[in-house]
């Protein structure tokens, strides 16, 4: 397991270098960056004192060198201007769009995004297990017609949708608003705990919403595994041999249908982060999302490229730990990796 786990983290080491050149230079692509474009309105302006500030921030923070050595100093490889020391060493870099640095304008957002998305996770496993359980073991019946039913419902509604409909109906019928994760008042203050329950109180809504599509996928998949499970020789001699229908089923099925879902850990959480952007402007969700969009809009190199390195963090950590879960629960994937 040791060298399993140091041969994973040198691979992980050189993905995630190769996903920070992509991701530099993608964003370099498009033609200046956000000073150079700040510099050309302030021109057409003729407001010569900010683009003497202007300028003089291209030539601090490196900007009018080659873009391979801009990587190099973002990556923190090469001692930057200015002392910026880059990525590796925990300089995350400054953000020209919101004029501070990019741990300050990313801040509560990362864990946010985290906690969020982890509700909606533990969400869809919740309510999707035991309806698909329920739909496999009674195929063709009424409940198992009416999860088919709600799952397509699922799949054919878009997110940012059932977020316009819930904010507008919830608050005409009942008067609830449910924008933003907390009551207006706590904007800007330090935790506590009435901000907490605030936060809680508010949780609900954006989980369903993120949640939803995955969990109806997610019924519509494992109905199908545990149908092809079932229809096995193993779980049928199981059951002829005495083991009770339920234990037969959450020993042997159950587990082996889990593979798929548990291999899927890692694309899980970046696909709801980068699938909640529309959300998170809809219901005002402080997220990396919006951040992330309005970054890429204004060619904030430093600010976009954290967040997408952080999302690539997520993967390959997700891919880490699905294949360590994978390798617990199913002893054939031992086995073979033995062999």
């Amino acid at each position: 397991m040791i060298r399993f786990l140091l041969r994973r983290g040198v691979t992980m080491a050189v993905t995630l270098l190769i996903i920070s050149a992509l991701v530099f230079f993608i964003i370099k692509l498009p033609p200046g960056d956000f000073l150079t474009n700040q510099i050309a309105e302030l021109r057409a302006q003729g407001e010569s004192a900010s683009i003497a500030k202007a300028e003089f921030l291209i030539q601090q923070y490196g900007l009018d060198k080659p873009a391979w050595q801009q990587y190099l100093v973002w990556l923190g490889v090469m001692p930057g201007p200015n002392g910026f020391s880059g990525l590796l060493q925990g300089d995350w870099g400054w953000s020209f769009e919101f004029d501070k640095p990019v741990v300050d304008v990313v801040g509560d957002a990362l864990w946010l995004t985290l906690f969020v998305n982890f509700a909606a996770v533990i969400f869809i496993h919740v309510i999707a297990i035991p309806i698909a359980i329920y739909s496999a073991t009674r195929q063709y019946s009424t409940g198992d017609y009416i999860a088919t039913f709600i799952g397509y419902i699922g799949l054919a509604t878009p997110n940012f949708l059932l977020a316009l409909i819930l904010l507008y109906y919830l608050n005409r019928w009942f008067g609830i608003s449910i924008g933003g994760l907390y009551d207006p008042q706590f904007a800007g203050e330090p935790w506590s705990w009435p901000k907490i329950q605030s936060l809680l109180s508010h949780l609900l809504v954006p989980t369903v919403v993120i949640g939803l599509s995955g969990t109806a996928a997610m019924i519509r998949r494992m109905r199908a595994n545990l149908l092809d499970e079932l229809s096995k020789q193993y779980y049928v001699t199981a059951k002829a041999k005495g083991l009770g229908p339920t234990k037969a089923l959450l020993k042997y099925p159950f587990r082996m249908s889990l593979n798929p879902f548990i291999a899927d850990i890692g694309n899980l959480l970046p696909n709801l982060v980068s699938g909640s952007v529309l959300v998170s402007l809809v219901m005002s969700l402080p997220t990396v999302g919006p951040i992330l969009l309005s970054s890429l809009k204004s060619q904030d190199q430093f600010l976009a490229g954290f967040i997408l390195m952080f999302v690539a963090v997520l993967t390959v950590v997700g891919m880490l730990v699905s294949d360590l879960l994978l390798a617990w629960l199913d002893p054939r994937i031992r086995m073979g990796g033995a062999r």
